[in-house]
């Protein structure tokens, strides 16, 4: 896996998509060589044609990127992807007529474009259905077997099984003793640590990973040692499991890594640029979206009784309380209600405008002011009432670790899991949280808000 941003990817996808940018540079630049050879030069050079062809590329790998065709949920799926093509495809062309309205000087000659973005299509099915077939075949896989039995070993396991792109071929499960976890049956128990030197002659393996959660357990060195030499590669289980699926592991018996350390970290520095950062957005935010929050303003006064502002006391940094604003989503008498209760999908609190600022997240514009007052960042663990916060920590171990740091109005965790109601939901988004206080820099806030805009504007989450 390649680390970007502060986050894994696997290998194979990020080849995947270098390759169809090139794929469909190529595409284009082919149609017109082949429509007018002898002036190509001329028109690379004098007539931007490198510059139009960009612009076509990089609408559609948008475009694939927003259609979520480099996600694991869609990468196994042919049919889903030769859908998600056809809405990339459709998509990219309505916008590329509309710009080319606007800058007729961008616009790529009718017959290149036709005839490209017909190729390109055929090209970029071809691509995936051999990205298919590699990821079934096993080729060119580690082959990979599981030391462990407990909760982890499950995780890791089911995680492999599911997603091919890892590049990983789960051969079976190592026991660390003679008793054997019930839910790893489904796996198969090809011995135990003993029989480690004799299943890497007969199976080749290549990769182990260690997933030992049994207290006082002592690793074998000599022996890791003796197969190191030999070429397998051994990975500490938890370390793995964090970077395949963005969040750290969390049960009763495993404290997350680095959880000792949270409090002196990250760096000040770090934190000031992340602040300053957060000012200069709020601040064009709040230049930008003023006009619309008006509106919005008027029409919630307009549709029923009761204040424009939503204001509720949430949960901040170091515990402090502080006072989050939201534009009135659901009716002036349950909004009063002191005691919370969850938002269901299709509530019946909600005022018809309600619904709609909920399901467009447009309810959420005033926290820019909170943003600015420093109450909280753009990115961060999402803040929650007073009466929600005490009750979630009593229920999750290493809850209180969310308030080392300013809460945020989108965060990794909110873009990974949407709207979170119960304690099972709650526990998941806390093992996000912590992964992004683990890996938090600059470059992490930037994918989270680049994620953001795609859950912005399929209207994901909102309740």
């Amino acid at each position: 896996m390649i680390r970007l941003f502060h986050v894994y990817f696997p290998t194979r996808t990020l080849v995947l998509s270098v390759s169809e940018v090139c794929l469909i540079v190529m595409t284009f630049l082919l149609v017109s060589v082949a429509h007018s050879a002898n002036q190509i030069a001329f028109w690379l050079s004098y007539e931007n044609g490198i510059l139009k062809i960009i612009v076509v590329s990089v609408t559609l790998m948008v475009c694939m990127y927003y259609y979520d065709l480099y996600d694991s949920s869609v990468l196994g799926n042919q049919r889903e992807t030769l859908a998600r093509l056809f809405q990339v495809f459709g998509t990219a062309s309505v916008f590329l007529a509309f710009l080319y309205f606007i800058f007729p000087e961008a616009r790529l000659e009718r017959a290149n474009f036709v005839f490209g973005i017909a190729i390109a299509g055929l090209a970029l099915a071809s691509s995936r259905h051999v990205f298919q077939l590699l990821n079934r075949s096993g080729r060119h896989s580690e082959r990979v077997v599981i030391l462990g039995s407990g909760y982890l070993a499950i995780a890791l396991a089911q995680e492999i099984e599911k997603r091919p792109e890892l590049a990983m071929r789960l051969l079976g499960v190592l026991s660390p003793s003679e008793e054997q976890n019930d839910s790893l049956t489904a796996y198969p128990h090809v011995g135990r640590l003993e029989d480690l030197p004799a299943l890497v002659q007969s199976a080749r393996i290549t990769l182990v990973i260690v997933a030992l959660c049994e207290p006082g357990y002592q690793f074998p060195v000599a022996l890791l040692g003796r197969l190191e030499k030999r070429g397998v590669k051994f990975v500490d289980g938890a370390t793995l499991y964090e970077k395949m699926t963005g969040k750290v592991l969390l049960d009763g018996s495993v404290v997350p890594r680095g959880s000792d350390s949270l409090g002196s970290w990250p760096f000040p520095a770090l934190l000031l640029l992340k602040r300053a950062t957060s000012v200069v957005f709020s601040l064009l935010g709040l230049i930008l979206c003023g006009p619309l929050m008006v509106v919005i303003a008027l029409a919630v006064f307009a549709e029923s009784d009761g204040p424009i502002l939503f204001c509720q006391g949430r949960v901040g940094k170091d515990r402090r309380v502080f006072t989050l604003y939201k534009f009135r989503s659901m009716r002036n008498e349950i909004a009063r209600q002191v005691s919370f209760r969850p938002a269901q999908v299709n509530d019946e609190r909600f005022t018809r405008l309600g619904r709609w600022l909920r399901r467009t997240h447009l309810d959420e514009l005033p926290q820019l002011y909170n943003i600015l007052a420093g109450d909280m960042d753009f990115v961060g663990p999402r803040p929650f009432a007073l009466e929600e916060e005490e009750y979630l920590e009593k229920q999750i171990p290493h809850y209180a670790l969310r308030w080392t740091i300013t809460p945020g109005a989108t965060g990794w965790a909110q873009i990974q899991l949407g709207y979170c109601s119960t304690v099972t939901e709650n526990s998941e988004k806390l093992a996000h949280d912590l992964f992004y206080l683990q890996n938090l820099s600059i470059g992490f806030d930037l994918l989270i808000v680049l994620r953001t805009t795609k859950v912005l504007l399929w209207g994901r989450g909102g309740r």
